[in-house]
């Protein structure tokens, strides 16, 4: 049989095409015995609804779009984030509706969206000042942003980054680690943490906070700070930038796990004992960090559960409007075996 059309669904079921169509479009429509019956013989003469065609009736594309700042081949390598695409995986499964990545496009964030069919946003990472926002905005779909300062009248998930980054840098200092380095996530400000936005914003001034408790500050002699690339290569070369300094830190605070794990290799490499030469500290809790060897102290951030919340609370939006609301979930210190005291002579 050639192409099925519901004209010729409608014939053999001697219902009128409107009922046929209802029962791909609206099926709330329909009693559960018409539509049973519909379906039964659209999958009996092997009818598959096109979906321009339906999206063009239903006003809906039946997908939500992930909204991420950098390249896919970049943003994959972070294995936080796959555990993120886990929780909204779990409420797109659930609800029926299909999940479209738009990283840029061509270097563009306006491109990207422009080509995005989707009817909703989740925004990851996304600064409230940039084009991008305003580009966001004139799409007139709702959206929800995660990991980025709260943007009043915009439903928000984030991570209590800053109390998780305090917690972090507390522990370092109460060991009594003096000669600290920042490994922070690459943020496009060279190196200029005041400017820091975002999650990065947050977790800067959890160390700051920290920090100024003990009377200290990022100064590039006993406290340093560079920046990298958040993949175990990034982590690598932010180790062998250290280590070429005359300045050796006995501590490394890591932005996320996957910086961390790469300084851990590099440092094995170059013959240092973690964390008896060299203590490192990550953030996220990545699957990874308690398999590697020394066992990675971390800070824990829910992210699977982030994510959910997030396809969750967007789910709810194309459903009707909703009061937006700013949620904050709890990070968690977790120490394991590649932190401890400095050396004495150290």
């Amino acid at each position: 049989m050639g192409n099925v059309t519901i004209k010729d669904i409608a014939l053999k079921a001697g219902i009128s095409k409107t009922a046929v169509s209802f029962a791909f479009n609206n099926p709330s429509r329909l009693s559960e015995t018409t539509l049973k019956h519909i379906l039964a013989i659209a999958e009996e003469m092997g009818y598959s609804p096109n979906p321009v065609a339906r999206s063009m009736t239903t006003g809906r594309t039946g997908a939500i779009g992930l909204l991420v700042p950098q390249p896919i081949d970049e943003i994959i390598r972070n294995p936080h984030f796959p555990e993120f695409i886990e929780g909204i995986g779990d409420v797109c499964t659930r609800s029926g509706l299909s999940l479209m990545l738009v990283p840029p496009l061509k270097g563009s964030m306006r491109r990207a969206i422009d080509n995005a069919a989707v009817d909703g946003i989740i925004t990851l990472g996304l600064e409230e000042d940039k084009a991008t926002m305003v580009v966001v905005r004139q799409y007139r779909v709702p959206f929800v942003t995660v990991d980025s300062d709260p943007i009043e009248g915009v439903p928000a998930i984030n991570v209590d980054d800053a109390g998780g980054a305090s917690q972090a840098m507390q522990h370092i200092l109460q060991l009594g680690h003096r000669h600290i380095a920042i490994l922070a996530i690459r943020s496009g400000k060279q190196g200029h943490y005041k400017d820091y936005v975002g999650t990065l914003g947050a977790r800067m001034n959890g160390y700051l906070k920290a920090l100024g408790m003990h009377g200290l500050s990022i100064n590039g002699r006993s406290v340093r700070l560079i920046e990298c690339v958040s993949t175990e290569a990034g982590g690598e070369e932010g180790f062998r930038t250290l280590w070429k300094s005359r300045n050796k830190p006995t501590a490394v605070i890591a932005m996320s796990d996957i910086i961390a794990i790469g300084v851990i290799k590099a440092a094995v490499a170059q013959g240092l004992r973690v964390p008896e030469d060299l203590s490192v500290l990550g953030f996220d809790n990545i699957a990874l960090a308690s398999l590697i060897k020394p066992a990675l102290t971390t800070v824990s951030q829910p992210s699977i559960e982030k994510g959910r919340q997030a396809a969750s609370l967007l789910v709810s939006l194309l459903d009707s409007p909703v009061p937006p609301t700013h949620t904050i979930l709890p990070t968690q210190l977790i120490l394991r075996q590649s932190v401890a005291a400095p050396r004495p002579e150290d």
